[in-house]
């Protein structure tokens, strides 16, 4: 058994990824990373009583390429013996059409291709009745997203970058590098797809890769990406220990509770109450949370209020009241 097989079993061990007899939606590119977790899951397949599928985005943007990926990972489904679901750009909701359609004439988002892509993969995982979306994000990933939140401006949270599991989603090649991957691929003969956009630096991500990474590497540290990733471990610790603790904190929301919290554990409480009544915290920045907790703070007797991305704060006497508009 290679060595890397290995190694993702023990991550697979490690972060309990999933359990004996999982249904798992295999997203394959076709590029490396993918080819390499799809032959990866195709070994581990009988050991574990899975029942595997492969899902596979045309997104149309690449001419003839596109096309091909999709025929190459039809073939590797094949070869494995697994069913294979496509979405191709036609089929895709029409929230999302318009923007696609700019292609041609402008730049499409990192962030649109993401969520048509995993609103595809959810929507075939609850369909079907399957239990995880397996995607082959690696080490390499990890330290890129790191970065481009950094360079962003993000918080401890948002530097923690990719989990192992979040909720139904897995990644089993986290921790491997992109060179052991194309030396697996090498080693057992398995061919896959190049896109030629990866070389063109007009997505953030590929200028962090292509040439952010490189400068680093050249003129700082050559072992840059091990030294981040190393720490990124840290990092994850230390902020899931804060979000427990802010959970645990959560309820009740009263000012002599919050004036005690540690301003790290304040700041999630508030995302957490804001989170519960959003469903998420895209849109609120640092600058948003500071305005609440200036109120929390605040000396005065009167009844005060805040206005913020349809949210109204209230601090009534000895009490904070996070409610929609």
């Amino acid at each position: 058994m290679p060595n890397l097989i290995k190694k993702v079993q023990n991550t697979i061990f490690k972060n309990n990824l999933f359990e004996r007899g999982a249904k798992i939606i295999l997203a394959v590119s076709g590029g490396p990373d993918s080819v390499c977790l799809l032959d990866i899951f195709s070994h581990l397949q009988k050991k574990y009583s899975l029942e595997l599928i492969v899902a596979h985005v045309n997104y149309n943007l690449r001419g003839s390429d596109s096309l091909k990926d999709e025929k190459f990972v039809q073939k590797l489904a094949e070869k494995y013996g697994m069913g294979i679901f496509v979405l191709h750009f036609n089929n895709v909701e029409t929230r999302y059409s318009t923007s696609l359609r700019k292609r041609k004439q402008e730049n499409i988002s990192e962030n649109n291709l993401r969520n048509i892509r995993y609103d595809f993969f959810e929507k075939l995982r609850t369909e079907n009745n399957f239990d995880y979306i397996a995607v082959a994000h690696n080490a390499n990933d990890q330290v890129e997203t790191f970065l481009m939140r950094i360079i962003r401006g993000s918080g401890t949270n948002g530097l923690t970058a990719m989990k192992f599991k979040n909720n139904f989603l897995i990644r089993p090649l986290l921790s491997t590098s992109r060179i052991e991957i194309l030396e697996y691929l090498k080693k057992n003969n398995l061919s896959h797809r190049t896109d030629r956009t990866n070389q063109e630096n007009t997505f953030f991500r590929n200028k962090i890769r292509n040439n952010f990474i490189p400068f680093i590497e050249k003129n700082f540290n050559p072992r840059v990406k091990e030294t981040i990733f190393d720490s990124l471990v840290s990092i994850s610790e230390d902020s899931d220990f804060l979000e427990k603790t802010a959970q645990n904190n959560f309820k009740n929301l009263t000012i002599k509770k919050l004036e005690k919290l540690h301003p790290a554990i304040l700041r999630r409480v508030i995302r957490k109450n804001i989170e519960s009544l959003k469903g998420d915290t895209k849109d609120i920045s640092a600058n948003n949370i500071e305005e609440i907790i200036k109120i929390i703070k605040s000396t005065k007797n009167k009844i005060q209020v805040v206005i913020l991305k349809g949210l109204k704060i209230i601090r009534k006497s000895d009490k904070i009241v996070i409610s929609k508009l």
